[in-house]
């Protein structure tokens, strides 16, 4: 292998994808530049699930020593308006057991493993990208002093989201590859323990076209996911998330867990509120400069493998890069051996909407008679269809960076 420690690569967003690129790259001999549009890093942030595929790139890149699962060990409810509790289902019974955290736990488990030497910085984006054979030529804007300046890199990687600023200036506008679902999601943190429920219970409560989650933490407080269909997406960044989603779950009144939930939405700090959307793309990479997580496969927050997806991206760059001297190639090899498991992810976004959200009424009796089905062999095996298990099994818990590192492997990941 040629000596790689001059070759330098700017990541672009410091989320969990920006921060494991960094990381990995670094390690691979790499001199990585890490920028962020914020002024300084982020924390906190919504319910994630961490699969068998994640935990085995988490392993991999040294960020196991600082996760761990936050998952409450109390079985979860589901609930209706008129205030009925019936026994639920939750992340902790699919296969593989996935850890539950937060999305800032991984982001501060990257950080730990980055190398003090790595150059952060914040408050700057990218405003111009233009690349030849031998390197990219990048316009760098510090949205403070509002100085720029033009460098030069070996590569580039846009881990800046799903409205990817590099992805717009290299692969063109977003509406190019953004694909609207139809669905809006609100994610915040509730301060303590919402109304009708005990200390680190779960609850999910689903009505036709609607759902609201309750996801809690053995030591931390609790995520709230509402999620809703629309058919203007547009139309609901015309009031504030609350509003929105009060006139999405009425006209009935909001009683009991959903009400105290939704009063709180008002006041809280950093909610996530978006239209659902997938980015589609026929590749990845273009020349030296490639994409890695949301800004370049986002499968959504109903697939669950947002952090795993980022983690194995990153784990594989460097995989790549380490085992091809060209980078063309390596970013060919790289993009072959991921597509597979992310264009199903992508697919199955259907799916998996539906573990969180029903369509009908009918649907939704036959959610609450599972947990009593489970119970015999049949309704063990409708469970598994509703939760998609063999999928799980197959694609999300797969060590994908083992299998590349040992084509002859066929095991799923298994640290726990």
């Amino acid at each position: 292998m040629n000596d790689t420690t001059t070759r330098r690569v700017l990541v672009v967003g410091m989320g969990v994808s920006g921060i494991a690129t960094a990381a990995r790259l670094r390690a691979a001999g790499w001199t990585p530049v890490l920028i962020e549009r914020a002024p300084g890093r982020r924390s906190g942030g919504y319910f994630v699930a961490l699969f068998g595929a994640g935990k085995a790139a988490a392993t991999r890149l040294g960020l196991g020593a600082h996760l761990h699962d936050r998952g409450s060990p109390r079985p979860p409810v589901n609930l209706d308006r008129n205030g009925r509790r019936r026994p639920g289902a939750g992340f902790r019974d699919l296969p593989g057991k996935p850890w539950l955290m937060l999305r800032g736990d991984a982001e501060q488990a990257a950080f730990e493993v980055l190398p003090d030497d790595v150059e952060i910085r914040y408050s700057t984006v990218p405003t111009a990208i233009e690349q030849d054979a031998g390197g990219v030529d990048v316009t760098l804007r510090n949205t403070e002093s509002g100085v720029e300046v033009t460098e030069r890199f070996d590569l580039v990687v846009g881990a800046d989201g799903l409205r990817s600023t590099v992805r717009s200036l290299v692969f063109g506008p977003h509406e190019d590859h953004l694909r609207r679902l139809g669905y809006m999601v609100v994610a915040f943190e509730y301060a303590g323990t919402p109304a009708g429920l005990d200390p680190g219970q779960g609850a999910t409560l689903l009505e036709p076209g609607r759902s609201m989650w309750v996801f809690a933490f053995a030591d931390h407080n609790p995520t709230i996911m509402l999620t809703y269909r629309t058919d203007d997406v547009g139309a609901e960044f015309t009031a504030t998330p609350a509003q929105r989603v009060r006139a999405a779950f009425g006209p009935r009144p909001l009683r009991g867990t959903l009400g105290d939930v939704v009063d709180h939405l008002e006041s809280a700090d950093n909610a996530l509120f978006d239209s659902v959307e997938q980015v589609r793309m026929p590749q990845w990479h273009r020349g030296r400069v490639v994409l890695v997580g949301d800004s370049a496969w986002c499968v959504t927050l109903y697939a669950g493998m947002g952090v795993s997806s980022g983690l194995t991206g990153a784990d594989l760059l460097g995989t790549m890069l380490e085992r091809h001297d060209d980078v063309g190639t390596a970013l060919t090899e790289w993009e072959r051996a991921l597509r597979p498991y992310i264009d199903h992810y992508q697919d199955g976004a259907a799916g998996d909407r539906k573990i969180f959200m029903a369509d009908s009424h009918p649907e939704i009796v036959f959610r609450r008679t599972l947990p009593k089905l489970a119970k015999t062999r049949l309704g063990g095996r409708l469970l598994e269809r509703v939760m998609r298990v063999d999928d799980i099994e197959k694609f999300k818990n797969a060590d994908i960076v083992g299998r590349v590192l040992d084509p002859g492997r066929t095991s799923v990941a298994g640290p726990a």
